[in-house]
């Protein structure tokens, strides 16, 4: 499979503080928060330890894709996978995969989990063609400030 010359050219890098509002604005215009997260806080909490951080993609300059990665000492995890609408369709998404995926393997993680809302046929079809595979499992949640549950 050839990859796209905008995948090739995509120049990946950690998140620093200068671009913490581009990268909400890009999380907004790819409708990956919720009302229930605060995303500059989710930011905040990524980079407060050296088990995760937010890896940006940039294209020409331009914040193209990013995604939260970070691991529990066992299993990595994703988060806020995203590419920007206007750059969809050009193997960014599988790129900045990619760099989560090595990303991991430099600390030497070997499994990669995700959660996808199980009506999100798109997502589900991405992550597929990734490679990866569902799992039956049953995901409990719990708000530790007491808050109702949320969907």
């Amino acid at each position: 499979m050839s990859i796209p010359a905008e995948a090739q050219a995509l120049i990946v890098t950690s998140i620093e503080d200068g671009d913490i509002p581009e990268v909400v604005g890009l999380w907004q215009r790819c409708g990956s928060t919720r009302p229930w997260n605060d995303p500059a806080a989710d930011i905040a909490l990524a980079r407060r330890e050296a088990n995760s951080t937010v890896l940006l993609g940039r294209h020409k300059g331009s914040l193209v894709a990013s995604v939260l990665v970070g691991h529990d000492g066992h299993r990595g995890w994703v988060y806020y996978v995203t590419v920007d609408p206007n750059h969809r369709f050009n193997g960014l998404g599988r790129a900045i995969m990619s760099a989560a995926e090595e990303w991991l393997r430099m600390r030497g993680i070997e499994k990669l989990q995700l959660m996808v809302r199980p009506d999100n046929d798109k997502v589900r079809a991405f992550y597929q063609s990734l490679g990866f595979f569902e799992q039956e499992r049953v995901v409990f949640a719990k708000w530790l400030d007491g808050r109702d549950p949320t969907p």
